[in-house]
């Protein structure tokens, strides 16, 4: 299974696709998404009882369009992206991707450890990925410290 990482920029690259962005912004645009959706499960992940809320929204018990993740990915999205670029009246419809692509992470967590059920230490080896390293691996190291376990 690849990472949640490589798995978001596929979707993002996607989604995207359908929207003209101007070239000399593109990879900002893409990167910022990626990067504030990682965000916002990370940030949730590591307040309280927010691994659940997570595990809920990759699993796909909770409905993305409504997820408080999916709105703290478009605040993440718009103060530290488009508040930069300045891209107008593109602005509100790179927003609108969001829900679109945190619907598609659903399903993406499953069963990791073999021990017949999805628990949150599938949702800490979803997030880590193997990657070991970057942000999802920090991310992990910190969630692990947390709850008082070792990766």
């Amino acid at each position: 299974m690849a990472n949640i990482q490589d798995y978001i920029q596929q979707i993002v690259g996607a989604s995207a696709s359908k929207v003209n962005i101007p070239a000399n912004v593109k990879d900002q645009v893409l990167g910022g998404l990626s990067t504030s959706i990682l965000g916002s499960l990370t940030q949730t992940a590591s307040r309280a009882g927010g691994l659940e809320k997570v595990k809920d929204l990759l699993t796909g018990k909770a409905d993305a369009a409504s997820s408080p993740i999916t709105a703290l990915a478009g605040e993440l999205f718009s103060n530290n992206v488009l508040k930069k670029l300045n891209l107008g009246s593109l602005a509100p419809t790179l927003v609108a991707l969001i829900p679109g692509i945190m619907g598609k992470l659903s399903g993406f967590i499953k069963d990791q450890d073999g021990d017949g059920d999805v628990d949150i230490n599938d949702v800490l080896l979803s997030l880590k990925g193997g990657a070991g390293s970057g942000l999802l691996g920090a991310a992990t190291s910190i969630l692990g410290g947390i709850l008082g376990k070792k990766k």
